[in-house]
């Protein structure tokens, strides 16, 4: 295929209740298809033991956070359970410059920003296979006190309700399927590794 006929690279937001998985499907994602581009959000959050910064957040203190949204260097924002996160909008908007598509992992607030900033974007909900298990995953995690956990069960509902303002729905029943769903849907089977820039 011609770059003329190559499809605009688009910006996919990827979004569910906590607990659904979504660092797992990014994760195998990201090492399988080095060719998609995942935004790297900030966070005022703590980080977590096995988190590395600049790969799974760009940690920063609120003071610096304030900074970026004053700046207008924030493509969206949001506050969750005592923490800011964003995402930088340099980024995405050189990866898709560049051709790239981009993946981007946002809370439901954000995706209503990013889908008021950037009605081209795609907006996919990844979705339990019950509420039930999302019940489960959420407890079983152990990374979250017992607060954290009932604040992420009642957000959890409301993020359920939602699902209809999504353009697509993806349960991620098994994490290789739900990824193998995503990427399909990213519009990077044009792009292929070999295509790929490498930087």
């Amino acid at each position: 295929m011609d770059d003329d006929a190559r499809p605009a690279a688009r910006l996919t937001v990827l979004s569910g209740p906590s607990g659904v998985g979504k660092d797992s499907v990014i994760e195998l994602i990201r090492a399988r298809s080095p060719w998609i581009k995942l935004s790297v959000s900030v966070t005022t959050r703590k980080k977590r033991d096995y988190e590395t910064d600049g790969e799974h957040y760009h940690f920063v203190t609120r003071q610096e956070f304030q900074r970026l949204i004053d700046g207008g260097q924030l493509l969206e924002w949001a506050e969750f359970a005592g923490n800011l996160y964003g995402t930088p909008r340099a980024q995405v908007e050189g990866w898709l410059g560049q051709g790239r598509p981009v993946l981007l992992k946002i809370d439901l607030q954000g995706a209503r920003q990013v889908r008021a900033s950037m009605p081209d974007a795609q907006l996919i909900f990844l979705a339990p296979p019950s509420v039930e298990e999302l019940r489960r995953r959420l407890v079983g995690r152990g990374t979250d006190d017992e607060e954290t956990i009932r604040r992420r069960l009642a957000h959890a509902d409301e993020e359920l309700e939602a699902e209809k303002e999504f353009d697509r729905t993806v349960v991620n029943d098994f994490v290789e399927r739900a990824a193998d769903e995503l990427v399909g849907l990213l519009g990077s089977s044009f792009l292929t590794p070999a295509q790929a820039p490498e930087h």
